[in-house]
């Protein structure tokens, strides 16, 4: 039963590793055009603050389980100790988030008015991990490990993963025997070996396999250059489980020696689709250590980014809302 898979996500202990960086929304209205330029004057009525990046991918895992643990890097300054104090006020363990004076903090800023994104303003200056920052990374990583179930390495290209790290989190979670689940960037290049699940979107899995992205085919089961680009892949990786979403036509699994399995998009309406890979691999992980098969585990974050993109921001899918998309 879906209601009991989903109530084993409780008991798992996740690890999430990867870029962290704080989410800011202003809200307001737009009721002119500026005089300066012909750009909206959005009057500010609010804003929010959440954790953003692999720090959302451990806010999601948070809606489900309260053992939830980060490993990232922040600078020393307000935009970090924000970060930090969210995760925190969150129930979420960020002993492992590194807060160097070094290091810049990445924030992303999105103006909404009238529940719609009029700009996104990004703070970042991605540089690559020091040695002194890869090797706390690693100690805290050797130390985590033993009291987890699994991880989850969530790149955005900010510089926090390289290959080194790369491969001692793989070298780690083969060693410990825990599930390692990858959502990986199309610009870093990282090679992984021996995980449980790779989740690249479509855009991603074109990129890593070095092909040039093609229109999308109807069914997605029969794109021949998506096929070809998933076949590289698990080559190149050798992932026990390849899962492509693709965005308004769902997603498309690619497990052990079976057929590849299309999986529709349950998403009603699209209102922002922020955050969403972010859910999506929250929830694979999560269904794939509850014991759910590969083909079950992918449906789960299937039904939960399609969620997820009803709501407005950088949003998360509860438990309740999860268990409702089976009735």
């Amino acid at each position: 039963m879906p209601a009991e898979r989903i109530a084993r996500f409780a008991g798992q202990r996740v690890l999430v590793v990867g870029d962290v960086m704080l989410d800011e929304f202003l809200w307001g209205k737009v009721s002119r055009i500026s005089p300066e330029a012909p750009v909206p004057v959005v009057e500010v009525s609010g804003e929010s603050y959440y954790p953003g990046g692999a720090a959302n991918v451990a806010r999601n895992l948070r809606e489900f389980t309260a053992r939830v643990s980060v490993v990232g890097l922040t600078g020393a300054d307000a935009w970090g100790e924000r970060l930090c104090t969210l995760l925190a006020e969150s129930g979420i363990d960020a002993t492992g988030v590194q807060r160097d004076p070094g290091a810049s903090s990445t924030v992303k800023t999105r103006v909404i008015a009238r529940n719609q994104q009029v700009v996104r303003v990004d703070r970042e200056r991605p540089a690559p991990l020091t040695a002194a920052q890869f090797e706390r990374a690693r100690r805290h990583l050797e130390t985590a490990i033993a009291g987890v179930d699994g991880i989850i390495v969530a790149d955005y290209g900010k510089g926090f993963l390289n290959q080194d790290l790369a491969d001692a989190i793989s070298t780690l979670a083969r060693q410990s025997g825990k599930l390692l689940a990858i959502d990986p960037h199309p610009h870093t290049s990282l090679q992984w070996h021996g995980a449980t699940a790779i989740k690249p979107n479509r855009i991603e899995a074109f990129s890593a396999a070095g092909m040039r992205l093609t229109a999308p085919v109807e069914p997605p089961a029969a794109d021949a250059a998506l096929l070809e680009a998933a076949r590289r892949l698990r080559e190149l990786w050798r992932p026990e489980n390849l899962l492509v979403t693709l965005g308004e036509q769902g997603m498309l699994l690619f497990a052990g020696g079976a057929a590849p399995l299309h999986i529709p998009t349950r998403a009603q309406e699209v209102f922002d689709v922020s955050g969403a890979g972010d859910t999506a691999i929250a929830v694979l992980t999560l269904g794939l250590l509850a014991g759910a098969s590969a083909g079950e585990a992918a449906d789960l974050a299937n039904r939960a980014s399609g969620i997820a993109v009803g709501k407005l921001g950088t949003a998360t899918v509860t438990r309740a809302e999860l268990e409702a998309s089976f009735r």
